[in-house]
């Protein structure tokens, strides 16, 4: 999963001609076990609710399905890793090239001791649930992050002080030629809302690992962090989560709250009045209408405080 990388509208030129990609795809992988469709909507799959379809969508059967996929697949034709399409914008013209969704294949998790086994599917919060029903403590922050664990992975996704690299251990991927790899915490090279490794590997599953801990404690955590987002952030609206980074040093919500964009609204598309880090879809927003806020919100920033906002939403495909 890139940030604009190989799924930028001027990289993606011309891939719309290819003719029928899905076709394409199946005669070169005849022994595909995963479903593939073409002009696959994606909106429904995105927290916004919005944007265009991918040009073939992929759903594989499992890690040995993806390898297989992805090492008879064209290296030209872009991909993009898509979990649970909660930090996810996807543009009005849809995504060209492949994206590959990770389904209930990948939603698995198992228990071991203080060590718990996730594939990249899985919803941060039932990791998190099935931490605190075991007994280990150190992941109910996951409780906050709406989101799956390979996007997770990708921006060492954190909140209420703990981030992904405090408890994971280890991880397995899926590079463009098909070979699986294995990474350790030491070979993510994680930082601020980034990890370190090649944009084309597609995490699968990851071990993380917390102290041991009282079930009913770990609970009582994790209600004090849902009491906490009900009452700061947007939650049960159709948004993409935290919009942009925080600078060093200082928060995002307050620069845009300073520049006076709390509450702004363009089209149908309004930055949050609860929390204006947020973007919100009220309903007939376009995908257009959501980005173009967005830039507004870091002209207006910039404007006022000089600083340039950077974004935390992924955001792809074609106008």
């Amino acid at each position: 999963m890139t940030r604009e990388g190989p799924l930028a509208a001027e990289d993606a030129a011309g891939l719309g001609s290819r003719g029928d990609l899905v076709r394409e795809l199946r005669e070169k992988a005849p022994g595909l076990r995963g479903a593939l469709a073409g002009e696959a909507p994606l909106a429904p799959l995105s927290y916004f609710k919005t944007g265009g379809p991918a040009q073939a969508l992929f759903e594989p059967a499992d890690e040995e399905d993806l390898a297989y996929f992805l090492s008879r697949l064209d290296p030209e034709i872009p991909v993009l890793a898509l979990g649970l399409g909660s930090n996810l914008l996807a543009r009005d013209g849809g995504v060209a090239g492949v994206v590959i969704r990770l389904g209930k294949p990948f939603q698995k998790i198992s228990v071991d001791g203080l060590s718990l086994i996730a594939g990249a599917g899985a919803a941060d919060v039932k990791l998190a649930s099935a931490a605190a029903k075991a007994g280990v403590a150190g992941l109910a922050f996951l409780r906050g992050i709406p989101g799956s664990i390979g996007g997770a992975l990708r921006m060492n996704a954190g909140s209420y002080g703990a981030e992904i690299k405090d408890v994971f251990v280890s991880c397995r991927g899926v590079d463009r030629a098909g070979a699986i790899h294995v990474f350790s915490n030491a070979e993510m090279g994680f930082s601020y809302r980034h990890c370190g490794v090649a944009p084309d590997i597609i995490f699968t599953e990851a071990t993380f690992a917390g102290a041991a801990g009282e079930p009913e404690k770990i609970l009582a955590e994790m209600a004090e962090i849902t009491k906490a987002r009900a009452a700061s952030q947007p939650v049960n609206t159709r948004t993409g989560g935290s919009t942009f980074k925080n600078p060093p040093g200082q928060k995002a919500w307050e620069l845009i709250d300073k520049a006076g964009c709390r509450g702004l609204v363009l089209g149908d598309a309004q930055v949050s009045e609860l929390h204006c880090n947020f973007l919100v879809n009220r309903g007939a927003a376009s995908a257009a209408d959501l980005e173009a806020l967005g830039e507004l919100v870091r002209a207006r920033v910039l404007e006022t405080s000089g600083v340039t906002l950077e974004w935390e939403i992924l955001r792809v495909g074609r106008p």
